[in-house]
């Protein structure tokens, strides 16, 4: 799969006027970067991601000796031995060069999920998917499920359970979409941790560590008002817009289109952010376009999934090629829905190509 070369601050503003979605003061360079293997089982192409189970695996940590001549080794656990070697490693980088370690969680099961796994996929995709609920759910920017509940505060025991016996590196620093599902899921998942006091549990709401843009009422946020009434203890990037101003009814962007921003976005963050260690509360597609912009194999995250990655960051003093942005696309919808048996779905406007109004998902402004 094609992937695009880092995205300088300067081409991202003049592609949309967004402040919070470009990074500050980066003129003239371009960002590369690289997923370090070696340390986690999630890089390794051996690795079967649909029977992976981050909680059993330690997050998937490999077990290793990491300096043979070191002492006191033996009495350190695999997570402060390898805190110790991501310190070595940023240690010895060249100036332009830092480490991170993204902690990237898919939130929990959704009530869209529950209703896509009701109704069927090619059901929900094409009919089901494009309308708020029904009688009994709502489903547009839905809150997560009972069961996607007990997944967030099942990760939760597991941090807590990692910095007791472990003494696992905590996230310096807290992202997470605007979604409803991600916003809960962060909450659930970090609150009541003991965590340093220096660096609490408050989450940095970024717009675009969103879902992809699909046409569905599941991937339309509400207002900022309402984030902040219903997460007061939340930060919201600057430049957040009142509503939605990314999605448009029935239409999607192009994975071309959530790459270019999923790389503005860790721009942003690897530029202005000095934290080592992060979280970022996001959703299946968005981690896997991220996955893509840090060159990481594919590795698909079930709800309630974590995985974390290293990452290797080189800044160069070069303008990067100008990314071509495409137009939104038109989805496939159904007059009435398809069996909960049918595996294929018969619908209009399948190969239709429109732009929105006011040109690709990138170009607007305020």
């Amino acid at each position: 799969m094609m992937l695009f070369n880092s995205v300088y601050t300067a081409l991202a503003a003049s592609i949309f006027s967004l402040a919070a979605a470009t990074p500050r003061n980066t003129s003239n360079i371009t960002i590369n970067y690289t997923t370090v293997t070696g340390y986690f089982l999630q890089d390794e192409p051996t690795t079967n991601a649909s029977t992976f189970n981050f909680a059993t695996a330690n997050f998937g940590l490999i077990n290793q000796t990491y300096s043979p001549d070191a002492k006191n080794d033996t009495k350190k656990s695999q997570w402060q031995l390898f805190t110790a070697e991501v310190s070595r490693l940023q240690r010895q980088a060249p100036k332009n060069v830092q480490y991170k370690v993204l902690f990237m969680g898919r939130h929990g099961e959704g009530y869209h999920n529950a209703a896509e796994s009701y109704f069927g996929t090619p059901a929900w995709n094409c009919f089901y998917s494009i309308i708020n609920g029904n009688d009994t759910v709502t489903w547009a920017d839905p809150d997560v499920t009972p069961l996607g509940v007990k997944q967030a505060l099942d990760v939760n025991k597991l941090w807590a359970a990692k910095i007791e016996t472990e003494k696992i590196p905590t996230p310096q620093s807290y992202y997470t979409s605007p979604l409803l599902r991600c916003l809960a899921t962060a909450k659930l998942t970090f609150s009541g941790l003991k965590l340093p006091r220096q660096y609490p549990f408050i989450a940095i709401v970024k717009e675009f560590f969103r879902e992809g843009i699909s046409g569905h009422t599941c991937d339309r946020r509400r207002s900022k008002t309402w984030i902040q009434n219903s997460f007061p203890d939340y930060k919201i990037e600057k430049g957040f817009t009142e509503n939605d101003e990314l999605y448009q009814n029935l239409r999607q962007e192009t994975e071309n289109d959530q790459d270019i921003r999923s790389r503005i976005a860790l721009n942003d963050v690897f530029s202005q952010d000095r934290s080592t260690y992060i979280s970022i509360t996001s959703h299946s597609g968005e981690i896997a376009s991220l996955l893509r912009v840090l060159n990481h194999r594919t590795f698909r995250l079930s709800t309630g999934a974590v995985i974390p990655v290293l990452v290797k960051a080189e800044t160069e003093k070069e303008t990067p090629p100008t990314p071509v942005e495409e137009p939104y696309r038109l989805i496939c919808t159904c007059t009435s829905p398809p069996a909960r048996t049918a595996t294929t779905s018969e619908c209009t406007d399948a190969t239709a190509t429109e732009a929105p109004p006011g040109g690709g998902p990138l170009r607007r402004s305020l």
